[in-house]
Parts: C-alpha cells; sequence; structure tokens
C-alpha cells in the first residue's frame, strides 16, 4: 500500500511539473507572439535617440526632415512619460545633440543631461556598458520595447538594433527618422534590420499606436503635434513622390 501510495504520488507530481512546465512554455509563447506583433505601449517602452549631432546636419540625406521628426518623437516621448536615452558619437569631434531635435531646444537638452541621459561612445552601437547600466535601473524594468531613430543607419542605427535584438528586446526602427549620408546605404540598412526581426515603421503610425485610442488622455495634445509635424516639408514623402513619378 505505501508503494502504490508512494508511485500515485510521484504520477502526480511529474503531472504537476508538466503542467507547470507547459505553462510556463505558453507564457513564453505569448510573449514572443506579442513581440513580433510589434504592438507598443508607453508603460513598456523606451526611446533611443542615436547621434543626431551638429557636425552630422550638413552631410546627411535629408537632414532637416529628421531633425523636425526627432522633435515630433521628443515631443511624443515627453507627452507619454517615455524614458528617452540618447547618445553621441565622439562629440569632441562630431558636436552635441542638435537642440532642435526637442521643442524646447537647449533647455530640454539640459534636461537630458542632467537626468544623465545623454551618453558619450566611441563604440559604433548605443549598447555601451554604461547604457547597458542605465537600462538595468529598476525604473526600466520591463520596457522590452524600443523605439530607435538617428543616425548613420548602416553603422550606428544598425548596430544597435542588431544588439538590442540580440537582447531580446522588441525594437522599432522610425524609417522617417533615420538616415546616412548615402541613400543606399540607408536603404540597405534598413532591409537589414527588417531581415533581422526589427519592426519597420514611421513616426507617425507610431504614435496613434502608443495611444490606441481616441479615448486616449493625451490624444488631443498628440493629435495637435501630429498637425503640425505634417504641416512640415517631409523630404522623404518628396524622393518617394518623385520615384513614382
Amino acid at each position: 500500500l505505501a508503494q502504490k501510495h508512494s508511485f500515485t504520488s510521484a504520477l502526480s507530481s511529474k503531472f504537476r511539473t508538466r503542467q507547470s512546465i507547459r505553462s510556463s512554455h505558453l507564457q513564453m509563447a505569448a510573449v514572443t507572439k506579442v513581440s513580433r506583433i510589434g504592438k507598443l505601449t508607453p508603460s513598456t517602452t523606451t526611446f533611443f535617440l542615436c547621434d543626431i549631432q551638429e557636425r552630422f546636419k550638413p552631410l546627411m540625406y535629408n537632414s532637416e526632415t529628421i531633425i523636425s521628426t526627432s522633435r515630433y518623437l521628443t515631443s511624443i516621448a515627453s507627452t507619454l512619460s517615455i524614458p528617452l536615452i540618447a547618445s553621441q558619437q565622439y562629440t569632441k569631434v562630431f558636436g552635441n545633440t542638435i537642440p532642435e531635435c526637442f521643442a524646447n531646444g537647449q533647455v530640454d537638452v539640459d534636461n537630458l543631461k542632467a537626468k544623465n541621459r545623454i551618453f558619450e561612445k566611441k563604440l559604433f552601437s548605443m549598447m555601451t556598458t554604461e547604457v547597458e547600466s542605465e537600462l538595468e535601473k529598476e525604473y526600466f524594468h520591463g520596457r522590452d520595447s524600443v523605439v530607435l531613430f538617428g543616425i548613420e543607419a548602416h553603422v550606428c542605427v544598425q548596430q544597435t538594433c542588431l544588439d538590442l535584438l540580440e537582447q531580446g528586446k522588441d525594437v522599432h526602427i522610425i524609417v522617417d527618422c533615420v538616415s546616412s549620408q548615402q541613400p543606399f546605404d540607408r536603404e540597405i540598412a534598413l532591409t537589414r534590420m527588417g531581415n533581422a526581426g526589427a519592426h519597420l515603421t514611421t513616426a507617425q503610425s507610431l504614435a496613434f499606436m502608443l495611444m490606441q485610442s481616441a479615448e486616449h488622455d493625451h490624444f488631443k495634445v498628440i493629435s495637435k503635434l501630429t498637425v503640425g509635424h505634417m504641416k512640415l516639408p517631409n523630404q522623404f514623402n518628396s524622393s518617394y513622390e518623385k520615384s513614382n513619378l
């Protein structure tokens, strides 16, 4: 009888273990499925602004649109309380982050510096030791989606994207806010990142994905930002229209 009881207990324990493993696998599958779909919420997202610096301004393809779209994105981040991390590649040579990337210009840049959220780097990827340490802080726990924009698409943006994907992050590339000096480099980099598993999207699509509903508390503010941004020249739209004539 004791042997029978022991055998029954073992089977029960084995069954519970299998159920626990199955449940764990289902949960992991659900997370993976959501990640692959690419839905976004403000509470699980971080914005990465990559190397939009003074020295690059006259060199980048469609640089004016990159700057104005950065301003739109950083305003969205501010409105929805989404943390922003910025990087500067070898500041001594390439200069500081362009103030026009922010609604309040240099004031916003200074505030970001005061929060220690602008990171100097020589590594091409933004995922330096300092940035990784920042992301390990409790405030960033659960923020597994990264919205990535900046320059250059085929170097720093691409390497940041691949590093983030390798860490299991859900990466969203804002195609109308990513550029290189040469359009062909940009085009190939976007293809490369998309094939690697990043989600390619636009700034406006991102904004409405983050809100999900016209009943969102900040819908009117974001809508006003969107209307203002749409009134500005978009060099990528112009290039697209010319290529389809």
